[in-house]
């Protein structure tokens, strides 16, 4: 095989290639031995077919598989002799072919650019990290103890209240016939919620247990039943128990019923939750103060093909005439990643196969009753597992380069974490973020509570 490099113009290069008719004719002769042993033609036995035979009846069609193979090994061999490092599929431009000739093409190639990293140490970036001040911390505690209440069962003859709790038993109805899902029994709802059906939880209020009352309430627009959607049902409920809430203390005793060790524990559980609920958000932040640099202190040379490509997933809107500015984010989006794989290259980091199993692990634990599913949909589709590779190896080339850099500690009261994070979103464009959220506190993990 001879390579010559026919032409250079920027990352664009032209390679002349000559594969030799005599190699081309050794792997004919060897194709068809290899077929002389799978075809089956008739007046011969199997594996008896004289190759003569095989290249007059099937020669076009060998040939052709043949070319196409030499075709790919020579193209994937002139790169790698070469040491480029190409963007996108390389083109052929077949100049001369045919049984008894040399081959003859030519490899067109878009070059990834060379790209001279900037030492990390030059970058300043803002650190941001929640300072948790005590009220804050004492309010979520308290929040706890108020959503996460016991109730005491309330003395008979007593009516119930907004706040209380009640269970009872029903029978429900739909222009006065039965249907799939009308019967429950000791069904536990707390007074004021609504969580049973809208407006249900008023026409409770007043009764005692042992009273039985028919109450109405319209179900659900988007019951999974069509013919039950937004119908009137009638439930017939006998109230077997009413309790009055009861707040629970805030002691090592309740701490334990959260999943916590103690007090003490479920405190700084409390406060990580707080700060891990501005953390991500907080971090995007960082990491655009991150990118914005290294894009302003690097020049690349960025191959078209790579833009052209980029341009067709940025989504159209039919309204203007964006097309300027698609290739403006193109051309940024493809720097970026560049110049973030040339660091990534240059230090040597690389994604295992234990840190994708960890991460889907991650989500698993996130989707309760869907383990299933996530585990079945990476399984079937590789390009989501490459896709998530690529998130943690950017991930960890992010983290690196923050590693190296100047980082400038700033704590931020929530207040403050807020705002900077409500304006970030309204600049940007985004919708919401997790870190986003108001002051609610999850429940830690605990097999005896759970809350959906």
């Amino acid at each position: 095989m001879k390579v010559q490099v026919q032409s250079k113009k920027g990352l664009k290069t032209i390679l002349s290639i000559i594969i030799d008719k005599s190699e081309i004719k050794k792997k004919l002769d060897s194709r068809l031995i290899e077929l002389q042993k799978e075809i089956d033609l008739k007046g011969f036995r199997k594996g008896k077919v004289p190759p003569t035979v095989i290249k007059r009846q099937f020669g076009k069609a060998i040939y052709g598989e043949v070319i196409d193979k030499i075709l790919k090994e020579s193209t994937t061999k002139a790169i790698q002799d070469k040491k480029f490092k190409v963007a996108g599929q390389p083109k052929i431009d077949l100049k001369t072919f045919g049984e008894g000739k040399d081959l003859n093409f030519e490899l067109q190639l878009d070059l990834l650019p060379d790209i001279k990293l900037e030492a990390l140490d030059k970058f300043k970036v803002t650190d941001y990290s929640v300072k948790v001040d005590k009220k804050e911390l004492d309010q979520r505690l308290e929040n706890l103890t108020n959503e996460y209440k016991s109730f005491e069962e309330k003395k008979d003859g007593m009516k119930a209240e907004l706040g209380d709790q009640i269970i009872f038993n029903y029978h429900a109805t739909v222009d006065a016939k039965d249907f799939e899902g009308g019967n429950g029994d000791g069904v536990t709802i707390e007074l004021g919620k609504d969580l049973f059906l809208k407006g249900f939880d008023a026409q409770l209020v007043g009764l005692k247990k042992g009273d039985k009352k028919k109450v109405s309430s319209t179900m659900p627009k988007n019951h999974p039943k069509k013919e039950l959607a937004n119908k009137e049902a009638i439930f017939n409920c006998e109230i077997k128990n009413i309790k009055s809430p009861k707040k629970s203390n805030l002691d090592d005793n309740f701490a334990k019923t959260l999943g916590a060790k103690n007090l003490i524990d479920l405190t700084d559980k409390v406060k990580n939750q707080i700060s891990s609920q501005y953390n991500t958000a907080l971090n995007s932040i960082s990491k655009k103060e991150i990118l914005e640099q290294l894009e302003k202190n690097h020049k690349v040379e960025i191959p078209k093909n790579l833009i052209e490509n980029e341009i067709k997933s940025i989504p159209k809107n039919p309204n203007t005439n964006n097309n300027e500015n698609n290739i403006k984010l193109a051309e940024k989006r493809i720097k970026l990643g560049l110049i973030l794989n040339e660091y990534g290259e240059t230090n040597k980091i690389k994604v295992t196969e234990d840190e994708i199993k960890n991460e889907i692990q991650k989500q698993v634990k996130s989707m309760p009753g869907q383990e299933k599913f996530v585990f079945e949909y990476y399984q079937k589709n590789p390009a989501a597992t490459q896709h998530l590779q690529s998130s943690l190896y950017e991930e960890k080339i992010i983290n690196f380069i923050k590693s190296k850099i100047n980082l400038i500690k700033k704590d931020l009261t929530i207040k403050e974490a807020e705002k900077m994070i409500t304006d970030f979103n309204e600049k940007n464009k985004v919708k919401t973020s997790p870190s986003a959220k108001k002051r609610e506190t999850k429940p830690l993990k605990s097999k005896k509570i759970s809350k959906k």
